[in-house]
């Protein structure tokens, strides 16, 4: 399933690995919505990558936002061939920490959000893309997730972010095996290390002691090497169920 002439949605697109993944798909001839609570950097992007590109502020975790996003790429475009699901927040607390247990309101918003708006986007996804006709292979397009390799190496305070990103792991074998009878692939990759403006924001020895912990190549993964493994997801119909780690062979520390 080549991505030229065809429609994605992309969460999360206006800015970080999603933003990459909307210029990398655009720039291979595809139509993308970017579905992003931040109006504003959305609408801007969209404004920069020209008419295949447009935008609607979504919030992942409420199905009316979702719902309209896809249906609008549907007006502009007629049919839905696949998304691409980057939207999350992080967030760091100990279970146990100086100022007592863990906030539990804190742990249910980073579920709320990164699993269950990830299921959300899925199932929503998966309804309109069913729509498209089939090649011969029986497909009608794929779903890329983005996990991160905290849900295997979770570190000191990241019981809440390992726990969300280790659920859409685990449940990505069971979303492809569900979905395979209409024709539609789900993958899911686990981000390492990666250059984005919430990396940006940290001080530079953190930065440097994340690098380290990095084998080869010993540095910061960049936002495309992210993109062009995700058109690869959608393009290569063998890949489906899979959870792909894409880290330098990094393997994080406790802290």
């Amino acid at each position: 399933m080549l991505v030229e002439n065809r429609a994605f949605l992309v969460t999360g697109g206006a800015s970080g690995l999603g933003a990459a993944v909307v210029r990398r798909l655009v720039e291979s001839g595809a139509r993308v919505m970017i579905a992003d609570l931040d109006p504003v950097r959305a609408a801007a992007l969209a404004s920069d990558m020209g008419s295949a590109v447009r935008s609607m502020p979504t919030d992942v975790t409420r199905e009316d936002d979702v719902s309209r996003a896809i249906a609008d790429a549907q007006a502009a475009w007629g049919e839905l061939h696949g998304a691409v699901h980057c939207a999350g927040i992080a967030a760091a607390a100990r279970t146990l920490g100086k100022d007592g247990p863990h906030p539990l309101e804190l742990f249910q918003r980073v579920i709320q959000i990164n699993l269950v708006g990830t299921f959300n986007v899925v199932r929503l996804a998966a309804a309109a893309i069913a729509q498209a006709p089939a090649d011969e292979d029986g497909q009608r397009g794929a779903i890329v997730l983005t996990a991160s390799i905290a849900a295997f190496d979770g570190q000191i305070g990241q019981a809440a972010y390992a726990a969300s990103k280790g659920g859409i792991a685990s449940m990505t074998l069971p979303l492809a095996r569900d979905l395979a009878r209409h024709g539609i692939r789900v993958v899911t990759i686990a981000p390492g290390i990666f250059d984005t403006p919430l990396m940006a924001a940290m001080p530079e020895e953190v930065r440097q002691s994340l690098v380290a912990q990095v084998p080869l190549p010993a540095r910061l993964g960049r936002p495309d090497e992210f993109a062009a493994l995700v058109q690869h997801a959608l393009e290569n119909p063998m890949l489906n169920g899979e959870v792909i780690r894409l880290d330098g062979a990094a393997r994080m520390a406790p802290k």
